[in-house]
């Protein structure tokens, strides 16, 4: 059993649900330490954090991630212990398998192996972890990022270890994240007796036509490296649940994942206006999750994509697709980043796993991104 399977089963051990850690971090801290790495712990109410770093020069490079999980979900849907991790196949089955374990495992483990050949290496390695990602991530690393601004401490390089991979471990890199923009929307009308409309006014026939035109709006068309942006309603709520009640009140939420075609500003201001258009009468909140970010081809994204070729005899295909990630939060440092983990097809599923063969291609892949870049 390699080093890195081992640990990727000792860490899906501890059940580390957010914003829990389970001691995840205490084991990841012990392994670093011994190979030369500074740690300093960064707890911000219940999240615990650390940054860890290898070298005092630069160029900095970076893993990041997190220890936290999704809750199991059902006991009895899971062929075993969600967090008792089980081999079977060829495939470790546990909540964390895929996101992000083993991720984390592989970078400690190849770390190790490249100060080992490398102890005198150029530049510096560091680590940022969380225990916030799969919760409000207020406290996780969008906290350690502004630590670390305050400290005039940069990062030149971040390798975020989410499972990016779509069929097998290396055909897709993350180079960049869409935002996301959520809106809660009340649309105010007055109840009354269903016979009698003229003396009630129905936020649903109100809301409806304007719902149209923002569904079928043509936002931008995307660019080079980010799809189109796009609407969609989550939630929809109204009504008493009588058959004979005209609501008074209608509550909407919508997300709008948008690419650096668009602003807030812009976004929010064109939902305004098709409101208004429509004569909607509406009390509206806006939550922003995160900004669209992205990292040109450059140094690490080639790096990253040779290691691939080399270790791996593929091509990855460069992505800006699906959700948010904590790449968000330090992309804005001035970073390159880039995503590169396991295939995603079970995270956050019952039964989550990853194939144990790629917890050792991962390994590899990140040990030779290390060599590429900071190698002496």
């Amino acid at each position: 059993m390699s080093s890195t399977l081992e640990l990727t089963k000792a860490l899906i051990a501890r059940p580390s649900v957010s914003p829990e850690d389970g001691g995840c971090q205490a084991l990841m801290i012990e392994r670093l330490e011994a190979i030369g790495f500074l740690v300093e712990p960064l707890p911000f109410g219940p999240v615990r954090n650390f940054w860890a770093r290898r070298g005092g020069e630069g160029p900095v490079f970076c893993f990041a991630g997190h220890t936290d999980v999704v809750p199991a979900g059902p006991r009895e849907q899971w062929r075993s212990e969600p967090f008792t991790p089980c081999i079977e196949d060829g495939i470790l089955y546990g909540r964390g398998a895929a996101d992000m374990k083993s991720g984390l495992a592989a970078m400690v483990t190849a770390c190790e192996a490249f100060v080992a050949a490398h102890p005198h290496h150029r530049g510096s390695i560091a680590f940022l972890i969380t225990s916030d990602e799969e919760g409000p991530s207020v406290d996780g690393t969008r906290r350690v990022v502004e630590v670390l601004k305050e400290r005039d401490q940069r990062i030149d390089w971040c390798l975020v270890g989410e499972p990016s991979s779509e069929h097998e471990v290396g055909d897709v890199l993350k180079i960049g994240r869409r935002g996301s923009l959520s809106g809660r929307l009340t649309v105010h009308g007055v109840q009354g007796h269903i016979a009698y409309p003229d003396t009630a006014d129905n936020p649903l026939h109100a809301f409806a036509p304007a719902l149209a035109e923002l569904v079928a709006h043509h936002w931008d068309a995307g660019n080079a490296h980010f799809q189109p942006t796009s609407f969609q309603v989550s939630n929809l709520s109204a009504g008493t649940g009588a058959p004979n009640v005209i609501p008074g009140e209608l509550k909407a939420r919508f997300n709008l994942r948008f690419s650096t075609e668009q602003t807030v500003d812009s976004l929010q201001a064109t939902v305004e206006q098709i409101l208004r258009r429509h004569g909607v009468k509406y009390s509206l909140e806006w939550f922003v999750s995160g900004l669209p970010f992205l990292t040109v081809p450059g140094t690490l994204s080639a790096a990253v994509s040779r290691a691939i070729q080399e270790e791996l005899a593929r091509t990855p295909r460069l992505s800006t697709g699906g959700g948010t990630s904590d790449g968000r939060f330090i992309a804005p440092m001035g970073a390159q980043v880039i995503e590169l983990g396991v295939v995603n097809a079970s995270i956050h599923k019952v039964d989550e796993c990853v194939r144990v063969a790629d917890i050792d291609r991962l390994h590899a892949l990140y040990r030779r991104t290390l060599e590429l870049l900071l190698a002496a």
